[in-house]
C-alpha cells in the first residue's frame, strides 16, 4: 500500500514507519521545512515530502495519491500549559487533521483509509472506572481537544473513507516517550510515585502499537474508535515498583506530593495525578493478541 504519514519523524512515527516499510509498504512522511530527519527514520521504502500540515499547500495534492493516511501530528502536551501552549496543542492537531481530510477528499473517488490518532485522555478522569470505546468524552481541556480532533477526522467519512480513531495510551519504547524521562531518574535512585500513587496509567509497548496498525490495515471491517492500550493498565505506584525492579534500583524516596506537581506544572499536573483506566475491548473482541500484555513483560523487553 501507499501510505501517507504526518508526524512520521517523531518517537512513535519513526518506529511505525520503519515497521510498515519493512512489511513492503511505500511510506511518504510529511516533514516541515527545515526539519532535521533522524537517521533512524531513513530506511528504503520511506520517502519525504516537505510541507506544513497545519497549512494548506501543494503537499495535499501529493498526499491524495496515497491509499492510507496515518495522522500522528500534534504538539507535545508534556509542559506547563499556558494559554499559548494550549492553543498550540489544539491547533496542531485539529488544523492538521482538517487539512489531511481535505487532501484525502481529492483522491478522485477511490476508497481511502484514515488512521487518525487520539488519546485515552478523551475520556477525562473517572477514578477506578474501566473505560471502553463507547464511553463518552470528559470535559477537561485534553478531553475537549481529543473530542474535536476525532470529529475533524470523522469528516473523512463524508468522502467515502474508512476512518479508525486510535486512542493511544502512553507509549513505552526504547528511544523516546515517557521512559526517556523516567529512566534517568530511576537510574540515579530518584524514582518515586506521584501523589498518592493510586492513579491509573494506561500504556502500550511500541511494538504492540505497530502491530495494531498492521492489524488495522488488514481488517477493513474495523471502523471508529479503538483503544490502543495494553489490557492490563497499572497504578502509578505499580509502574514505579515495576520500573525499579527492572532496573534493580529500589525506590527509596517518598512520593512526590500532589501540591508540588501542581505548583510546577499547573493544570497539566492533573494529567499525571489522575489518569485513566482504559481497556482495549474492541481490539480484543476482533482477535488482536498483545505480545506484551503486562508492564513487567514490556519493561523486560525494552530494557533488555
Amino acid at each position: 500500500m501507499r501510505i501517507f504519514m504526518t508526524g512520521g519523524t517523531g518517537f512513535v512515527g519513526t518506529t511505525l514507519s520503519r515497521d510498515l516499510a519493512g512489511k513492503g509498504h511505500i511510506v511518504t512522511i510529511l516533514t516541515r521545512p527545515g526539519e532535521v530527519i533522524p537517521a533512524a527514520a531513513e530506511p528504503a521504502m520511506i520517502n519525504f515530502l516537505t510541507g506544513d500540515p497545519t497549512l494548506k499547500g501543494k503537499w495535499q495534492d501529493e498526499a491524495a495519491r496515497h491509499d492510507v493516511f496515518i495522522n500522528l501530528a500534534g504538539a507535545s502536551i508534556f509542559s506547563r500549559w499556558t494559554e499559548k501552549t494550549k492553543k498550540r496543542i489544539r491547533e496542531s492537531r485539529i488544523a492538521t487533521t482538517r487539512n489531511l481530510v481535505e487532501a484525502l477528499s481529492r483522491g478522485g473517488g477511490s476508497t481511502k483509509t484514515l488512521l487518525s490518532t487520539s488519546a485515552v485522555g478523551y475520556y477525562g478522569f473517572h477514578g477506578d472506572d474501566t473505560l471502553k470505546e463507547d464511553d463518552p468524552p470528559g470535559t477537561d481541556f485534553l478531553s475537549t481537544v481529543a473530542r474535536d480532533w476525532e470529529q475533524a477526522a470523522m469528516k473523512a467519512v463524508d468522502y467515502g473513507s474508512r476512518v479508525v480513531i486510535c486512542r493511544f495510551g502512553i507509549v513505552l519504547g526504547r528511544n523516546g516517550g515517557a521512559l526517556s524521562q523516567l529512566l534517568p531518574l530511576f537510574k540515579r535512585w530518584l524514582g518515586s510515585p506521584l501523589g498518592n500513587g493510586r492513579q491509573w496509567f494506561s500504556w502500550v509497548h511500541e511494538k504492540d502499537l505497530a502491530a495494531v496498525y498492521a492489524f488495522l490495515l488488514e481488517r477493513e471491517d474495523i471502523e471508529g474508535p479503538i483503544n490502543c492500550s495494553a489490557p492490563n493498565p497499572v497504578r502509578n505506584r505499580e509502574l514505579t515498583q515495576a520500573l525499579a525492579e527492572a532496573l534493580e534500583k529500589p525506590v527509596i524516596l517518598p512520593s512526590v506530593p500532589s501540591f508540588v506537581l501542581r505548583a510546577l506544572l499547573g493544570e497539566f499536573g492533573n494529567v499525571l495525578l489522575k489518569g485513566q483506566r482504559v481497556f482495549p475491548e474492541r481490539l480484543l473482541e476482533r482477535g488482536f493478541i498483545f505480545s506484551f500484555p503486562t508492564i513487567q513483560e514490556a519493561l523486560r523487553d525494552i530494557l533488555s
